[in-house]
Formats: structure tokens, C-alpha cells, sequence
């Protein structure tokens, strides 16, 4: 049984168009505060991204803050995180991500979110991770996403035993349960991986 003390949230840095996103974004942050677990993320304060953290913050959790300093001023650093670090690029801030987190969540978001997650889901499908990886599905978001890779698979792109393996939580409600119920069936060298392959990736 694998232990969780932080989780990743991958979101976007804008709140988008429907506020259930907005709101499952605080409820998520408050509930990784309640269960003792950090966050880390990508270190702005606005979007939805801005409003998970702060949420963790208000209600007493803690928080890691990765960005790059050419994003800075784009995605302004959030006042009160304790553990903040600023680095040289993008592929810097997805590698001290991937080592401070024992799990990945996918709220709503951009290109980049789409990216930092299937990425995340790619390492796991070459075996290099078991963490696990969850879908925020607020109001079916991530529907057209799932509809893709099944689609890839009916294609024969994705060949059995390959398959991609991410779990989806349709509430803001069941993410931390269902990580914790994940990682319950995991052990923490299964979830950490093969650490010397990731450096040669």
C-alpha cells in the first residue's frame, strides 16, 4: 500500500467559461488540505490554477510552486507558498513535478494542461510509473479525450498490453478517493518507477 502525501494538479491558467469548474477546483484544494495531503502545481496565482492553491492555502495545507521564470509575469507567482521554486524551462518544472508528487489530476484546462497529463499517462504506459492519474471529468470535460484514445486503440495505435491507464472522478468530491483508493493498490517502489529511465528519456 503506497502512501500519498502530495498530489500534482495539471489545470488551466484561466477559469474558463462554466463556474462548476471554478468550483471544483476549490473543493478540490480543500479537500487535499483536510486529508494532509500537498499540493504541487504549477505556481501561478490566477485561473483555476490560482484558485486550487489558494483553496489549499486558506484551509491551512501546503503548497510547491514549480514555474519557469520566463512564465513569471504571465502567470504572476502566488503570494504565501512556502515552497516555491523558480527554474530554467518547461521540461525542468515537468521533471521536479513528476519527483514531488505521489499522484497526477487533470482539471479542466488548455493545450498545456492536455500536455503535461498525457505526457504523465505516456511514461506510465512504457512502464516507467504506476502513480496514479486522474481525470477531473467536471461536466464530462474530459469526454472528447477519452473518446480519442479509444479511438486510437480501435485503430491498433495503442496495442493491447499497452494500454493507457488513467482513472476519472466526475466530482470534484472523488478525486482524493480515488487516488487514495489507487495508490492502496499499489506499492511505493511500483508507483515511483524506474527513476534512472526517466533520466534517459
Amino acid at each position: 500500500m503506497a502512501n500519498v502525501s502530495s498530489i500534482c494538479v495539471f489545470c488551466g491558467s484561466s477559469t474558463g467559461r462554466n463556474p462548476d469548474h471554478l468550483a471544483a477546483a476549490e473543493t478540490l484544494g480543500k479537500a487535499m488540505a483536510k486529508a494532509g495531503i500537498r499540493l504541487v502545481y504549477g505556481g501561478g496565482s490566477i485561473g483555476l490554477m490560482g484558485a486550487v492553491a489558494k483553496a489549499v492555502l486558506s484551509a491551512g495545507g501546503s503548497v510547491t510552486g514549480i514555474i519557469p521564470e520566463f512564465l513569471l509575469r504571465r502567470e504572476i507567482m502566488l503570494d504565501g507558498v512556502e515552497d516555491f521554486h523558480i527554474v530554467e524551462d518547461m521540461h525542468t518544472r515537468k521533471r521536479m513535478m513528476f519527483e514531488k508528487s505521489d499522484a497526477f489530476v487533470a482539471l479542466p484546462g488548455g493545450v498545456g494542461t492536455l500536455e503535461e497529463v498525457v505526457e504523465q499517462m505516456t511514461w506510465a504506459q512504457l512502464g516507467r510509473h504506476r502513480k496514479p492519474i486522474v481525470l477531473a471529468d467536471i461536466n464530462g470535460f474530459w469526454e472528447p479525450l477519452k473518446d480519442l484514445l479509444a479511438h486510437m486503440a480501435d485503430e491498433a495505435f495503442i496495442r493491447p498490453g499497452y494500454e493507457v491507464k488513467f482513472l476519472t472522478a466526475r466530482t470534484a468530491e472523488e478525486i482524493v478517493p480515488t487516488v487514495l483508493a489507487a495508490a492502496a493498490r499499489e506499492t511505493e517502489a511500483a508507483m515511483d518507477g524506474d527513476t534512472r529511465s526517466l533520466e534517459r528519456m
